[in-house]
């Protein structure tokens, strides 16, 4: 492992005013909510702040996993679940004027259904104080593959149902090893059986010692499943304690990716160094209004 690889130019986020981020900060506080954008410090959280954008993050902010990758704190006994938390979120949402809202949590094996009912609570509220014309996207965990679990979330119609598939399936043991290949990808396959109407949506990290061919084959897996919506990007690391950044990947390359992707059939795919599961989601929202 390279723990000396220093970062190329074209690994630097748009430095953007605090105004907006410093306005943001004091709403989540207010409504004692958390944005995934903090907790797993991504890089493009200064740029969508300053849009008024977040991600939410429900179910409290730390997790029962302990993926190598992510930067959100583990705990084998997390908290109860805030049953108001969900009102929170739709009340924050309609505050910031938002028509695109992104829900996501950490996972929580603690708990009977893995907190689908508080994502269904979540998006019962969204729309109560919003309207049915509000989109909607959730991205969940993987709720331990119960089907129970995933149809709960299904029945209130999202409009897009992300589950991020991370990384090849040759690295799950070593950057995941509490989740699963398979069963990820059965998510996937039966959210679009339960509803094709949904849009499905998966994400993976590059620059973890993966192949270019085992990239592919995540792509092809994905679409299989008849996932719609691919995102890419560069893997960083968050934190000393994460996975070290085994290598940088050019820019030419997730260009590459993205041509490759839409030629298997994707409906949408970013792909770049920077891009993670949410970004350009306001951008998203207005291609899904035209679609």
């Amino acid at each position: 492992m390279n723990k000396l690889l220093r970062k190329p130019s074209w690994l630097k986020a748009e430095m953007l005013g605090a105004s907006n981020t410093a306005n943001l900060a004091k709403m989540l506080s207010k409504y004692k909510l958390h944005t995934v954008c903090e907790s797993a410090r991504c890089p493009n959280r200064g740029e969508c702040f300053e849009k008024g954008s977040a991600v939410f993050l429900i179910m409290g902010d730390e997790c029962t996993r302990n993926c190598r990758f992510c930067a959100i704190p583990t705990t084998a006994y997390p908290l109860p679940l805030d049953p108001d938390e969900p009102r929170r979120v739709a009340e924050m949402s309609q505050k910031l004027g938002l028509k695109h809202v992104i829900i996501t949590s950490v996972t929580r094996d603690d708990l009977e259904d893995g907190g689908a009912g508080h994502f269904q609570q979540t998006i019962k509220e969204i729309r109560a104080l919003l309207g049915d014309k509000v989109f909607i996207e959730v991205l969940t965990p993987d709720f331990n593959g119960k089907e129970s679990a995933i149809d709960t979330i299904v029945k209130e119609k999202p409009t897009i149902f992300n589950h991020n598939l991370e990384t090849i399936k040759r690295l799950y043991s070593t950057i995941r090893p509490q989740a699963d290949y398979k069963r990820s990808l059965a998510l996937l396959e039966r959210v679009k059986k339960q509803d094709p109407k949904i849009i499905t949506k998966t994400g993976i990290m590059v620059g973890l010692d993966e192949s270019q061919d085992e990239v592919l084959q995540v792509m092809k897996d994905a679409r299989k499943v008849g996932t719609d919506m691919l995102t890419i990007g560069q893997y960083l690391q968050a934190t000393k304690k994460n996975y070290p950044v085994q290598e940088y990947i050019h820019p030419k390359l997730f260009e590459d990716y993205k041509n490759k992707g839409m030629k298997m059939g994707f409906l949408y795919i970013e792909s770049a160094p920077l891009v993670r599961s949410s970004y350009y989601s306001q951008d998203l929202a207005t291609i899904l209004q035209n679609k």
